[in-house]
């Protein structure tokens, strides 16, 4: 008798915990690692991950963090902190400078696509996706999936209002 409640105990907790656990969390190398979870918004997914802390960091100097919580629907090509690591010294930085907000709002609306994309809405295509910052980015899907000249590392990151694919690369307007 202990054991079959010692087992539902247990299946109560991890179904629990299923509900209340993020749609992405790190792993020990700070890469981005999908998980069983409820779906919650774009900005509390990013930030539940742990690897996008300088996204959202560039989000909140931007103040597209109520946007980004707005009911959408958003496609977000999202950099990991590996991926705005790889930016040269001080770019970041830079951008993250108040005098340079309509800078770094058009950056991170370059990383923006109105509606729900989801991966196999573009398996075996090449195509131009309107962005929210009002250019075009390039999206090639016949051998993975690149996004300009950065490679979607993990697709199809649903959220309560979008989607995330995380990429490798910041993308530049």
């Amino acid at each position: 008798m202990k054991t079959s409640l010692k087992t539902i105990g247990l299946a109560l907790l991890a179904s629990v915990t299923t509900i209340v656990t993020p749609a992405v969390s790190a792993d020990h190398h700070g890469k981005a690692k999908t998980v069983t979870a409820a779906k919650v918004d774009i900005v509390d997914t990013a930030v539940s991950a742990g690897a996008f802390n300088t996204l959202v960091a560039a989000v909140k100097a931007a103040d597209l963090v109520e946007t980004l919580k707005s009911e959408g629907p958003f496609t977000v090509f999202a950099p990991t902190d590996e991926a705005f690591a790889k930016l040269p010294a001080g770019t970041v930085e830079n951008l993250l400078k108040p005098e340079n907000k309509q800078q770094l709002i058009a950056v991170l609306t370059y990383h923006l696509v109105p509606g729900k994309v989801m991966s196999a809405d573009l398996a075996g295509k090449k195509l131009e996706a309107a962005t929210v910052q009002g250019t075009t980015v390039a999206i090639d899907a016949t051998n993975g999936v690149r996004v300009d000249n950065a490679t979607v590392v993990q697709a199809d990151i649903e959220t309560s209002n979008g989607v995330i694919h995380v990429i490798d690369q910041v993308i530049l307007p």
